[in-house]
């Protein structure tokens, strides 16, 4: 199986689509409720979809790999996003940085290289 996508609840759909944009990610389908993005690299997708409310904080953290973290996270600020965590170094060796979207949804960028798939502490290694 592959993932096909991952779709978020967003109370203003508008203000989802321009942060997204501003992220760098094409949007493909367009709708007052709903919008769909591709990925900058490969063929994944994700979406929003309208909700009147969120009842409390997502505890979902959606991942985007970044061949370039410090970098990437930089050229945002200069679009004007703003990260609740600056890019660190973290204990599972992968370097992450963090940002809300306009609905609260946290986004974790990441660069993780061969350890996303092969950390040493792999089962079966």
């Amino acid at each position: 199986m592959e993932l096909n996508q991952v779709t978020l609840p967003a109370i203003d759909v508008a203000a989802s689509v321009a942060f997204y944009r501003r992220m760098g990610f094409t949007l493909i389908v367009d709708a007052p409720h709903y919008a769909r993005f591709r990925s900058t690299v490969g063929d994944a997708t994700f979406s929003i979809h309208k909700e009147d409310f969120i009842a409390e904080p997502s505890k979902t953290i959606v991942y985007f790999e970044c061949a370039a973290l410090d970098r990437t996270v930089a050229e945002l600020k200069v679009k004007g996003l703003r990260f609740t965590q600056e890019p660190r170094d973290e204990p599972w060796l992968w370097r992450e940085a963090r940002l809300a979207d306009p609905s609260g949804n946290v986004i974790c960028l990441y660069h993780a290289g061969s350890n996303r798939l092969n950390p040493p502490w792999r089962v079966g290694a």
